[in-house]
């Protein structure tokens, strides 16, 4: 049987990305990326859920080039594979955190040229994954812009390019 841990999310980092080194020297970046959804209520009038928060974490050269480069607000584009820690706090009780550990990231502007249409664009710092986009579907259904009206944060899925 296979098994397969990967998750990929669009969103805006809610604070400045950290770095700190592990005793070998490799950097390790942390930051909180808050994405959103829309959808319909029992009368069909398009309703904003609250935002999901994930936390994210970079290691290596990947880390210090988002460390250097993003900034709160940026939109991101993320993939990598989920990982829950846990640990036992001061008073004794049990934590867990999930987190994204990313080894693919666009910033800003590739996030914007990908959605604009354009095939320029790559990730910071040269991570694992480096294959192009994948040709955009045009039988994929658009995304709903809440009753005609354009939102230039929201996201059309004919642009999204994987």
């Amino acid at each position: 049987m296979i098994n397969m841990n990967r998750a990929e999310i669009i969103g805006n980092l809610t604070k400045d990305p950290e770095i700190r080194y592990t005793p070998n020297n490799q950097a390790v970046v942390s930051f909180s990326v808050a994405t959103n959804r829309r959808y319909r209520d029992t009368a069909g009038a398009w309703v904003d859920a609250p935002p999901d928060y994930h936390d994210v974490v970079v290691w290596g050269q990947l880390g210090e080039r988002c460390q250097q480069v993003l900034h709160r607000g940026d939109k991101v584009f993320l993939s990598g594979r989920s990982q829950t820690r846990s640990w036992e706090a001061p008073d004794g009780t049990k934590k867990y955190r999930t987190e994204l550990v990313a080894d693919t990231v666009l910033g800003p502007d590739q996030v914007n040229k990908n959605m604009t249409g354009s095939s320029e664009g790559g990730e910071y710092g040269g991570g694992a994954s480096s294959a192009p986009a994948a040709p955009r579907r045009s039988s994929a259904p658009s995304a709903p812009t809440g009753g005609g009206q354009s939102n230039a944060n929201e996201i059309n899925i004919d642009d999204i390019p994987f």
